[in-house]
């Protein structure tokens, strides 16, 4: 369709609720230059074009629902819901019969004063009246009944007359109807109002009024018998459309309807269904299709005598329904209906003085043509004057513009184009001037050029098309297996966090173990991942092993180290394991600092999983993201959830060469990392030479040192009796200080109490379990006790090995103490004895360690050899764990 492009103009606004105007209620008429409005508040605004002012506002009881204009009787018909039809005159403001109110609106957005309307203005109090409509001395008002919907015919009222004076002259009953769902015995608001105008022969006369304001049209003689029959044909009477919220189409002959109360018959009768259109109709009008030759219909002012030869009723969700005389095979003049299908829903819709219908989508404003193809048809018929037929098919044309609630077709304009007066959702009362040319000219010949141009064009256009398609099916595949990752990591993390009790879904499980890498003995760990849940770990799961060393024992003042190994988790299905071996020392410089933590976390990746699905790397993917791609991710990056921690501690490290298998090979003990230099001068130097390193000079000339723990026989045997029944008790001792160690089964075998092992750094290590009984603790006698004994030639290496002692020693007795063991009776004048010494002996410590920071070298010696023996006495303690 030529020209379509709008041109806009905003007149005023009208405040509207939050959300903006509902469909369905408001209403636009326009008489010359002024403008009637309804919002479909209680407010009715009348506006003056020309002078760009509000000129009043009217405030009535309750929502305005319906406007009808009488402009020759300077008279305007309301109805209120709730509260039936009101009359206001049209005079100026001096000689209105309504009562002025002089105070301000409470919104403080009405520019003009609001006039109240007096209750006497109500001509036909109503609760149940949902339409009505007006034709000459009768008004028809359409009610909602218990069951029914019942139409009424009344004699017109004028304002300042007694209300109906002249009573009701017809009633019928249309169809059933479904009451509006709402509180028992409260009226609400119908979802949509039913549609009421008024069809009139082409003998009647134009009906009083400007036809959009009295809401009715003419068609011509040949449609009007098709439709409505003989009766009304030969009664030259009006036929009242009516448009139900169920779909119905029905019609009743306003003059058999009048005279039906003193004429015997079912009344009944007088109701014909045209057609359903199974949703509901927002619309009825008429159109224009064949215009005669020369005129120029779209121009011709609405109040001239124009026979419209098309009738057209739209539903809320788009179906229309075209009703046209024309002409069947044989020759004979019969109604042509057509249903079509146009872009919904339909907020308002309105006719013009032609072929074209205008209709209103909550995204766009479209105008379409039913016109058949521009010509007229009679050339096709023998008859002159004969109708034509129907489009096959409608084309919107888009106005671009959204949102318009009501529309209104104004008086053509002179250049032959088309004004429209709109009231959009946001409360714009604007115009909108289409420049539609009547007059559309043929196809132009295509030349071999201009073809193969479109071609081209055409052919580019499919290329594009099929890009963005599978740009758009890539987008659709990668947030589909996000959406799939993101709920597999919902259901593991679940799983995860709610096993308090029993295994745990997935799991990582840490053992240690001596291996021999490039002439150098490293501490290896094993990290076992087993993933027992029902859910696979797939994109996204990252296993972060993070190993923690502690400060050197001989420097206190340096910090542990940390290192963090990241390995991704590749389609680690249910049942599955994977398997991470990683070194934990000696470090570059040949030491292993012990204790060695290991924890193990299972780490998800939100912007690995999530961001490639939000941020494409092709914009054409989906370019509303390309602003802020990852701003709908959270700050953090992933979530972490921890699976194990794992302590490795000199009882682990220990190695014991001297232990050998029955019958087996036995590897050379295991010796920190030497430089290739060093040793290959070690092994030219000469048996008698004096040199030797300080761990031998240590060994040799320095006793060794000695700590020792006393542990009650009788916790240990409570604590050991199901995992190591019928072993004596220092064995069993033994062997669950080295449960984790990897000689653990030598040792068992053998049913040692005592071992010789080695430390990583080659120190000698001595291990010895015996009974003891201690006395003077107990009141009722000397106590059975166990004594783990630790000799060492390297301090640091004994301070090692009884930590971890110690450390076994505290879990074990904190699980003991949770089973509600209890102590003996103890002899509490002795325990404060030994309390009483251990403080003296700590104090004595830092005494001797502050001064060794003041003397000089020469002097320190002694008191270095002072705070040895006084830490001999605290390692070797007098009391026993019980």
């Amino acid at each position: 369709m030529a020209g379509t492009e709008p041109r806009v103009q905003y007149l005023a606004g009208f405040s509207c609720p939050l959300g903006g105007l509902a469909a369905g209620k408001p209403r636009v008429l326009c008489h010359e230059a002024e403008v009637f409005l309804s919002t479909g508040s209680e407010f009715v605004y009348v506006y003056d074009q020309e002078g760009g002012l509000l000129t009043a506002v009217y405030q009535f009881p309750d929502q305005v629902w319906h406007l009808q204009l009488l402009a020759l009787r300077r008279a305007l018909y309301v109805l209120c819901a709730r509260r039936g039809i009101y009359c206001l005159s049209l005079e100026p403001p001096t000689r209105r019969s309504a009562s002025q109110t002089n105070e301000d609106n409470e919104d403080g957005e009405l520019p003009s004063p609001v006039i109240t309307v007096d209750p006497d203005a109500c001509v036909l109090p109503d609760t149940t009246l949902c339409a009505f409509t007006v034709h000459d001395d009768i008004l028809v008002a359409l009610v909602q009944g218990p069951a029914q919907w019942k139409m009424q015919l009344f004699e017109r009222p004028g304002p300042g007359e007694d209300r109906w004076p002249g009573g009701l002259v017809g009633e019928v009953e249309l169809s059933t109807c479904t009451p509006p769902a709402g509180v028992p015995g409260k009226l609400t608001a119908p979802c949509f109002l039913p549609v009421l105008c008024c069809v009139s022969p082409p003998g009647s006369g134009v009906p009083s009024g400007h036809p959009q304001g009295c809401g009715g049209f003419m068609l011509e003689e040949a449609l009007f018998g098709l439709l409505f029959g003989a009766d009304a044909t030969l009664l030259e009477s009006p036929v009242i459309l009516c448009g139900l919220p169920d779909g119905q189409l029905c019609c009743v002959v306003l003059k058999g309807l009048v005279t039906s109360r003193s004429a015997p018959g079912d009344p009944k009768a007088l109701v014909k269904i045209l057609h359903h259109l199974e949703e509901a109709i927002v619309f009825i009008g008429a159109l224009k299709t064949e215009p005669q030759a020369g005129e120029a219909v779209e121009s011709m002012p609405p109040c001239e005598d124009v026979y419209s030869d098309c009738l057209v009723a739209l539903g809320h969700h788009g179906r229309t329904l075209a009703v046209k005389a024309s002409w069947n095979k044989s020759g004979n003049l019969v109604p042509e209906l057509r249903e079509y299908l146009l872009p919904g829903p339909v907020l308002c819709a309105a006719c013009g003085g032609g072929s074209r219908m205008y209709h209103s989508t909550p995204s766009d404003l479209c105008v379409v043509d039913l016109a058949l193809e521009g010509t007229p048809l009679n050339s096709q018929h023998p008859q002159c004057g004969a109708p034509g037929g129907l489009p096959p098919m409608l084309c919107p044309a888009s106005l671009s513009i959204c949102s318009v609630l009501t529309l209104s077709v104004l008086s053509g304009t002179p250049a032959g184009g088309t004004e429209l007066l709109a009231l959009s959702a946001k409360g714009c009362l604007m115009t909108c001037r289409l420049d539609l040319n009547s007059e559309r000219p043929g196809p132009t010949r295509m030349t071999t050029e201009n073809a193969g141009r479109k071609i081209k064009e055409l052919l580019s256009g499919i290329g594009n098309v099929s890009e963005r398609v599978s740009f758009l099916k890539k987008a659709v595949n990668q947030r589909n297996k996000a959406l799939t990752s993101l709920n597999e990591a919902m259901n593991v993390s679940c799983a995860l966090l709610s096993s308090r009790e029993g295994p745990p879904p997935v799991s990582c499980t840490t053992t240690t173990a001596w291996s021999r890498l490039q002439l150098q003995d490293v501490l290896m760990a094993t990290c076992l991942l087993e993933n027992s849940s029902d859910f696979s770990l797939d994109q996204g799961w990252t296993l972060c092993i993070q190993v923690l060393t502690s400060s050197s024992a001989l420097d206190l003042d340096s910090a542990g180290s940390a290192v963090t190994y990241t390995i991704p988790v590749d389609r680690l299905s249910p049942g599955s394991q994977r398997e991470v071996t990683l070194p934990l020392g000696p470090s570059e410089s040949g030491v292993l600092d012990l204790p060695v933590t290991v924890n193990c976390t299972l780490f998800y990746s939100l912007r690995e999983v999530v961001g490639g699905a939000l941020a494409p790397s092709d914009p054409l993917e989906d370019p509303f993201l390309e602003e802020q791609p990852l701003d709908l991710l959270p700050e953090q990056e992933g979530i972490c959830l921890p699976l194990s921690r794992h302590t490795v501690d000199m009882l682990q490290c220990l190695r014991f060469p001297s232990l050998v298998p029955p019958h087996g090979h036995v590897a050379c003990p295991l010796a920190p990392a030497a430089d290739l230099v060093d040793t290959f001068l070690e092994t030219c130097r000469a048996p008698s030479s004096d040199l030797a390193g300080p761990a031998a000079l240590r060994a040799k000339y320095l006793p060794p040192s000695i700590a020792s723990i006393r542990v009650s026989a009788e916790l240990l045997r409570a604590a050991l009796e199901d995992s190591h029944s019928g072993v004596p008790l220092c064995s069993a001792t033994l062997q669950w200080l080295l449960a984790e160690n990897a000689a653990l089964d030598i040792v068992r075998a053998q049913a040692l109490s005592s071992v010789q092992g080695v430390a990583p750094d080659g120190t000698d290590i001595h291990l010895i379990i015996q009974e003891v009984a201690v006395t003077d603790l107990c009141l009722a006698g000397p106590i059975q006790a166990v004594e783990i004994q630790v000799e060492s030639s390297s301090l640091a290496d004994m301070c090692r090995i009884h930590h971890a002692i110690v450390g076994r020693m505290q879990t074990m007795v904190m699980e003991q103490a949770a089973r509600g063991s209890s102590p003996p009776d103890l002899r509490v004048q002795y325990l404060r004895q030994i309390h009483a010494n251990h403080e003296a002996l700590l104090r004595e410590v830092q005494t001797l360690r502050d001064r060794l920071c003041t003397e000089d070298e020469a002097v320190s010696c002694a008191t270095a050899q002072r705070l040895l023996q006084v830490y001999k006495q605290l390692r070797s303690p007098s009391l026993v764990l019980l």
